[in-house]
């Protein structure tokens, strides 16, 4: 009889050791976020995926959003066709309504063309046929112009963008291919300074020093860079989790955790049983101490 309750405590003893593993000792309330599997595999909690990384439709945060693309010379029809699906694509992804997210766009080569206003189109489907209809300008690349006209024009009330007073984020999406042919770092700085956040985008040929003059700051999060228009469409991922208004959570797995409560009890249970009999009365009150530690 001895010999099997030995056997019992000794692997009980190992148990509780496994089990003093997953507890803080100096906070007895604190259990620590690992499975059994987790410390085996040395791994870490278990992350719940961004909605932006698996669901194309989940809500992004309100936006007054102008997209300024350029579609001089450079940029041929085929490509150009390429920029319209992006954007197209990009509005799937976007929560849209007068009181969520609002977009316009700007179009321009030599000359700047604003397409549609912030409060022309409030529906998705509107929007993407105003996007379908759009044509390229053609000749030079004026950005700095097209800025301008942007901040001082797509950005206003008057256009459908909503007041200060109502702290909607206003972005603007640069699309370029080339080099700007006019100065765009003192109009991008004042468009910045009035509070529009400015992400820019450059293909194949782009001037990566004018991208970097253009955009807000962190630089690394609001320049970005595809080698032609064949894939621009791989951003469409990258902006969606930019404006998706959710964030990654760190969850825990709490039914482990209730599984290695039940299991303390119906030890402390065992345990006092042996101990109400005198069996081996040191080792089950140390390893009850032990249990009454965590």
């Amino acid at each position: 009889m001895k010999s099997f309750i030995g056997s019992l405590v000794y692997c009980l003893s190992f148990l509780l050791a496994d089990l003093c593993e997953s507890y803080d000792l100096n906070n007895p309330s604190h259990i620590l976020a690992q499975t059994y599997a987790q410390r085996r595999n040395n791994a870490v909690p278990q992350r719940t995926l961004s909605p932006a990384a698996t669901d194309p439709h989940c809500r992004s945060r309100p936006l007054d959003l102008v997209f300024i693309i350029d579609s001089s010379r450079s940029v041929r029809p085929g490509e150009f066709e390429k920029v319209k699906i992006f954007l197209a694509d990009m509005v799937d992804t976007l929560d849209v309504g007068s009181d969520a997210t609002r977009v316009a766009v700007v179009n321009y080569a030599s000359t700047v063309k604003i397409e549609f206003l912030l409060k022309n189109h409030l529906t998705k489907n509107s929007i993407k046929q105003a996007i379908n209809r759009i044509e390229p300008l053609a000749a030079g690349t004026m950005t700095g112009m097209a800025i301008k006209k942007a901040m001082d024009e797509a950005f206003t009330e008057k256009s459908g963008a909503r007041p200060k007073s109502k702290n909607i984020s206003k972005v603007a999406i640069i699309v370029t291919d080339g080099r700007p042919q006019d100065q765009v770092e003192e109009v991008s700085a004042a468009a910045r300074a009035s509070g529009i956040e400015i992400y820019a985008v450059g293909v194949d040929r782009a001037d990566m020093q004018s991208l970097k003059l253009m955009a807000s700051n962190p630089l690394e999060d609001h320049v970005f860079y595809v080698e032609t228009y064949g894939v621009i469409e791989k951003l469409t991922s990258k902006f969606r989790e930019t404006l998706c208004e959710v964030k990654v959570e760190i969850v825990q797995d709490p039914c482990m955790c209730e599984a290695r409560l039940a299991f303390q009890r119906q030890t402390q249970t065992s345990l006092q049983d042996l101990n109400g009999k005198h069996i081996l009365p040191k080792k089950v009150e140390q390893m009850e101490n032990m249990l009454g530690s965590m």
